[in-house]
């Protein structure tokens, strides 16, 4: 367990490039369906990195550790709400 001391950061490219591991095409994907749902997995991967650092700028204690999983639960929910699978 982090101590309040301890700050944590994501480096957002890592962090894109490793969501975009994970995601394989799928046998029945059109390339270009495949490309759009790459990019659009890195461009959010990318900004909730971002918004998870600037979180942790805040400094939060440990022990709101519920609250700040509400928070990112939230920014989450939000970055995904209508984002259907219409492309």
């Amino acid at each position: 367990m982090a101590s309040k001391n301890d700050k944590i950061t994501l480096n957002p490219e890592t962090f894109a490039e490793a969501v975009l591991g994970g995601n394989p095409k799928r046998d029945d994907e059109e390339d270009k369906i495949y490309i759009k749902r790459q990019l659009t997995l890195y461009l959010e991967s990318m900004l909730l990195a971002q918004d998870f650092n600037d979180l942790e700028e805040t400094r939060f204690d440990v022990d709101k550790s519920e609250k700040r999983n509400k928070i990112l639960s939230k920014i989450i929910e939000h970055r995904y709400e209508g984002s259907g699978s219409g492309e």
